[in-house]
C-alpha cells in the first residue's frame, strides 16, 4: 500500500528515535480513521513487536490511546497537542463567532483554514444540519490545488515551495499523502492559472475539484503586515449553487466578515499566558513505574508540544524547559525532532507550534461524540462495581439511553439503545432535571403529569420539586423502585466545560443485591470516579470541536 504521509529526509543526528517512531505511530493511526490493528500497525510502521507495544504502553500510559482487544486506538486526551496549537494561533477563539454569524447568515457552511506547507489544514467549522452537509474535520490535510484556499495561499508561496510541491505531485501523483480527499484519475492541470487569478481578483472558487457536487469561494484574511494569516470559505452543494452564481451571491458578505476578522486580529489585546505543563517528574514517575515499558523520550517529547498554548505562541528554548520541568539538553533534542516532523517551526530564537500538530489524532478525534467518549469509560465502571450502567441524555420530558455497558448475570437490567423513560421517574432524570435553570424546571414539572408507575412512584408535583431541589444540593440521584419494582438505581450528572449539564450516568442493580446505604458508601464513589473521566475527556474534546450526544 502506498504510504499515507509523505516520506521525511533523514534525521538530524540529534533527533530522539523514540519520538520519532511515536509520532508516526500517531500518524499512521490517524491516517487509519483512529483505530488499527496492533499486527497491522507494526507492519506499516515497519517496526518490531515489542517496539509497537512499548509505545502504545507510553501513548496509553499518556492517555492518547487505548488497546481494545487487538486494536489500538486513538483517545481523546490525545487532543491537547493540537488544542496547544488551536489556542496559541488563537484563530477559533479571535474568529469563531464571526464563522458562525456568517454561516448563520448564508445558511452554508464556513470554515477558516491555514496553509501546511503545500497544503491546507481547516481549524474552524461552522455547518449546517441537512441531509446532503458539506463538511471537512477540524485538522484534515488537503492539497492546495484541489481547494480555493490553497489557491490563494499559494498565491504568496516563494519558489522553494513551488518546487515542492512540483516534486510532492511528481512523486505523488495519486494523492496518497491526503487521506481525507478523494482519490481522482486525474489532479487539476492548471493550478498556476488559477493562482494568478486569485492573486488579481482577491477571492478564489473551487469549483468541484474535490468531489463532484462540492463548491466553494475563499477570500483571505490577513494580519496587519499584509500576509495571509488563515482563509475563510463557504462551501455548498451544486444543488443550490454554482461556481459562476457563488461570487454574485456570497462575495460581498465574505469580504465583509474577513473585514471585519481582520479588525479583531488587529484589535485583540495580547493573551495572558496560559499554565505551564510541568509534566517532567510525571514522565519520571511513570518511567519507575512500568519500567522499560514506558519510553520516557517519547513522553517528554510530545509533553514539549503542550509547553505552547494561548499565550504561549513563541517561546524560546529557555521557556519550554521551564514550562514542562526538563533540563535544557533534553527540550532542545526534542524540538530539533520535532522541527524535523514539521511540528514545530523556528523563528529566530523562538519556536512556534505549526498546524502539522493537528496531524496527531485531531481529525478523527474532533468528530467524536460524547457516547463514544463515555463508553470504555462505562465498561470500566460496570466491570469495577459488577452492575449494568448507562448514560442518557434529556430529549422532551424523557430521557433517552445512549450508551450502555450491562453485566454477564443471569438477573440482570436489559435495556436497549434509545429507549427512553419518564424522566421523573429515574435517577438519571432527575439529576437531568436537576441541572435545569429553575425556571426551565418549574415549567417542565408544571406541564408534567406524573403516573405512578409502580406503588412507590413519587406522582405530587411539590414532592418531586423537592426531590429535584435535593438532587441539586446533594449533587446525585437515588431511585428506589419507582420506574420498576424491584430495581435500584444511582445517577450523577456529565457537566460540559461551561458547568452545565449536559447527560447523566448511573448504576441501576437490583434491590436485592445492594441496600440504599450500600449504593452510597461503595457505588457511587466509583460512579464518581467514571464521571471524573468522562468529564475529563469531553472536556479536552470540546475545546476547539463540538460533541454531540450521540
Amino acid at each position: 500500500m502506498p504510504p499515507t504521509h509523505d516520506p521525511a529526509p533523514a534525521a538530524p543526528p540529534e533527533a530522539v528515535t523514540p519520538l520519532l517512531r511515536g509520532v508516526d505511530v500517531l500518524r499512521r493511526l490517524t491516517d487509519a480513521g483512529g483505530r488499527m490493528p496492533v499486527g497491522e500497525l507494526e507492519r506499516a510502521a515497519g517496526l518490531a513487536r515489542s517496539t509497537v507495544d512499548r509505545i502504545t504502553a507510553t501513548l496509553s500510559r499518556m492517555g492518547y490511546v487505548r488497546v481494545e482487544g487487538r486494536d489500538v486506538v486513538l483517545a481523546p486526551r490525545l487532543l491537547e497537542l493540537g488544542n496547544a496549537y488551536l489556542a496559541s494561533v488563537r484563530l477559533p477563539d479571535l474568529l469563531g463567532g464571526l464563522a458562525d454569524a456568517l454561516a448563520d447568515a448564508l445558511d452554508e457552511s464556513v470554515s477558516l483554514a491555514v496553509a501546511d506547507g503545500d497544503g491546507i489544514r481547516f481549524v474552524y467549522q461552522a455547518t449546517r444540519r441537512r441531509a446532503m452537509s458539506v463538511s471537512f474535520r477540524i485538522g484534515d490535510l488537503l492539497p492546495a490545488e484541489r481547494t480555493a484556499p490553497g489557491t490563494l495561499f499559494a498565491s504568496e508561496w516563494n519558489e522553494g515551495v513551488w518546487a515542492g510541491w512540483r516534486e510532492r505531485r511528481t512523486v505523488d501523483p495519486r494523492e496518497f499523502g491526503f487521506p481525507a480527499v478523494p482519490r481522482r484519475a486525474g489532479a487539476p492541470g492548471d493550478f498556476e492559472r488559477r493562482v494568478d487569478e486569485a492573486r488579481e481578483r482577491g477571492w478564489a472558487v473551487d469549483d468541484q475539484l474535490i468531489e463532484p457536487g462540492l463548491v466553494a469561494l475563499s477570500v483571505p484574511v490577513r494580519e496587519p503586515a499584509g500576509r495571509i494569516v488563515c482563509v475563510l470559505s463557504a462551501a455548498g452543494h451544486t444543488s443550490r449553487h454554482d461556481a459562476a452564481s457563488l461570487p454574485e451571491v456570497l462575495l460581498p458578505r465574505l469580504r465583509d466578515a474577513a473585514a471585519a476578522m481582520e479588525r479583531v486580529l488587529r484589535e485583540a489585546p495580547p493573551a495572558a499566558p496560559a499554565e505551564a505543563t510541568g509534566l517532567a517528574s510525571w514522565t519520571g514517575a511513570s518511567k519507575q513505574e512500568l519500567g522499560r515499558e514506558f519510553v520516557e523520550s517519547l513522553a517528554r517529547g510530545l509533553t514539549v508540544l503542550t509547553a505552547f498554548g494561548e499565550g504561549r505562541e513563541a517561546l524560546p528554548l529557555t521557556a519550554v524547559a521551564e514550562a514542562t520541568g526538563l533540563a535544557r539538553a533534553t527540550a532542545r533534542r526534542a524540538l530539533i525532532t520535532l522541527e524535523h516532523l514539521g511540528c514545530v517551526a523556528v523563528d529566530g530564537r523562538a519556536f512556534r507550534l505549526t498546524p502539522r500538530v493537528l496531524s496527531l489524532g485531531f481529525p478523527p478525534l474532533s468528530r467524536t461524540t460524547l457516547t463514544r467518549i463515555a463508553q470504555p469509560h462505562l465498561a470500566e465502571l460496570a466491570a469495577r462495581v459488577r452492575e449494568s450502567t448507562s448514560l442518557a441524555v434529556l430529549v422532551g420530558d424523557d430521557v433517552q439511553y445512549t450508551g450502555r455497558v450491562e453485566t454477564s448475570r443471569i438477573m440482570n437490567v436489559h435495556i436497549t439503545i434509545g429507549t427512553r423513560f419518564p424522566a421523573y421517574a429515574t435517577s438519571m432524570g432527575r439529576v437531568l432535571l436537576a441541572g435545569l435553570a429553575p425556571e426551565e424546571r418549574a415549567e417542565r414539572l408544571a406541564r408534567t403529569e406524573p403516573a405512578a408507575l409502580t406503588p412507590y412512584t413519587v406522582t405530587g408535583r411539590a414532592e418531586l420539586g423537592a426531590l429535584l431541589e435535593e438532587v441539586g444540593r446533594q449533587g446525585y440521584a437515588l431511585v428506589d423502585e419507582e420506574l420498576e419494582v424491584g430495581l435500584r438505581s444511582i445517577a450523577l450528572p456529565v457537566r460540559d466545560r461551561a458547568g452545565g449539564v449536559v447527560a447523566a450516568v448511573n448504576v441501576a442493580l437490583h434491590s436485592a443485591r445492594r441496600s440504599r446505604e450500600e449504593c452510597v458508601a461503595e457505588v457511587l464513589p466509583e460512579l464518581a470516579r467514571t464521571i471524573g473521566a468522562i468529564e475529563a475527556d469531553m472536556h479536552v474534546t470540546e475545546r476547539f470541536a463540538r460533541v454531540p450526544a450521540y
